[in-house]
Formats: structure tokens, sequence, C-alpha cells
């Protein structure tokens, strides 16, 4: 029974997902492609291998360059591979 009161007052029972991760391209119009790297351990081998993701997020304003770290949220799809929107720039490509 806590378990449902915690997902009610959450307002979901399944929140959206959140990745960090940095612009690697804005040549599309109100769109960006985030680069998403994540660290995973290796089921044979034990070592630790890096796996890209690259998530197409919406952009309204057009306002990212590519090397900016940003958050993004999942989203409702809003395009055929877009499913992402930017929450917050992180830090600002130098």
């Amino acid at each position: 029974m806590a378990d449902e009161t915690a997902a009610t007052e959450a307002g979901r029972a399944n929140p959206r997902k959140v990745r960090e991760g940095t612009v690697v391209s804005t040549s599309m119009d109100k769109t960006a492609v985030v680069a998403v790297v994540d660290r995973v351990r290796h089921p044979r081998y034990n070592k630790t291998v890096q796996r890209t993701n690259r998530l197409y997020v919406h952009d309204e304003t057009n306002d990212l360059n590519v090397g900016d770290r940003v958050r993004v949220q999942e989203t409702r799809p809003l395009s055929k591979l877009k499913r992402w929107r930017i929450v917050d720039v992180l830090e600002r490509a130098r």
C-alpha cells in the first residue's frame, strides 16, 4: 500500500527518464542531437565499457550549440525519432 501512495504523490507510477549528455549536432531546425555516455560492466570480461546513445532532442528556440552539456527528459513522440526535450543547459560550450 505504501508504494501506491508514493506513486500518486509523485503524480505518476513511472516517472519520465532524465539523462545528461553533450550536444553533438545542431544542424536541424528545432532539433539537436545529444550523445549520452553510459558506463556499463561487460558481462563476461568485467571490464567497464562506454556505451553511447544518440538522442534526438526538441530545441524550440535553437539556442543550443555543439559542445553544450544538457539535461534532457523523455516526452511524448514529437516526430519520427524525437522523443526527448531539453530540461536545462548545465554548461555552455567554450
